[in-house]
């Protein structure tokens, strides 16, 4: 395993084990909930937007180690977003996890290290769950969100 790999399996299971932004947010203004039914994995997401802007972002559930990154990750990256720079975001890492887009992307930062995913293609779901539910909460949409 190459160095970068290493470090990248190190990032990821770094914030399996110890996830950022993990917890209630009792003053959010969008939440979504969601789920996976082939491994069984679940998230409910909070977010409190103001003026277009995320303000804060965080998550409850349980998942495997590359859900659960994703999803600390992700709250990390989206604080301070615009809601259009979430939905762009929301786009390129779900190019780069399908294997189109591009690790370097500045827009991902630190979501590089899910690049190698793609190779894996039933842990797509797994890196993409959080994703999927955050855009659903910025919809307005009540329905669970599934990976099926």
């Amino acid at each position: 395993m190459s160095d970068l790999q290493e470090l990248y399996q190190e990032m990821i299971l770094d914030h399996g084990r110890k996830p950022r932004n993990f917890g209630p947010l009792e003053d959010a203004n969008h939440h979504a909930v969601g789920h996976n039914p082939l491994c069984g994995d679940h998230f409910s997401v909070r977010l409190r937007t103001a003026d277009g802007i995320i303000v804060d972002a965080r998550f409850e559930g349980a998942g495997c180690a590359i859900s659960t990154a994703s999803a600390s990750m992700m709250t990390q990256l989206l604080k301070g977003k615009s809601l259009e720079e979430a939905d762009e975001i929301f786009s390129r890492f779900h190019e780069l996890i399908a294997g189109e887009g591009d690790a370097d992307d500045p827009k991902l930062g630190k979501l590089a290290v899910f690049a190698g995913v793609k190779r894996f293609p039933t842990r797509v779901k797994c890196a993409t769950l959080a994703w999927h539910t955050v855009h659903a909460a910025l919809g307005g949409q009540s329905d669970p969100v599934s990976t099926e």
